[in-house]
């Protein structure tokens, strides 16, 4: 779903956005994408760091890491 809205952008902005793309809209919808996703990229990525420093999952996922192999030889 898409909604309109009305934006000001600095001369240069605009220029720049013209210069690049033929739909002002599309263009301004991709680079706002892309920031989303590497902003969500980043949050990912600092989750990440913490759990690895966060003795009680550690040994949470150590009790798992038992129980996903466990009776696979049988």
């Amino acid at each position: 779903m898409s909604k309109k809205v009305s934006i000001t952008l600095d001369d240069e902005v605009l220029s720049f956005v013209d210069r690049l793309a033929s739909n002002r809209s599309s263009f301004i919808n991709d680079v706002l994408l892309k920031e989303k996703q590497r902003i969500l990229r980043k949050e990912l990525e600092d989750a990440y760091k913490e759990q690895s420093c966060d003795p009680a999952f550690q040994e949470e996922m150590s009790v798992w890491d038992v129980a996903v192999g466990d009776g696979l030889n049988a």
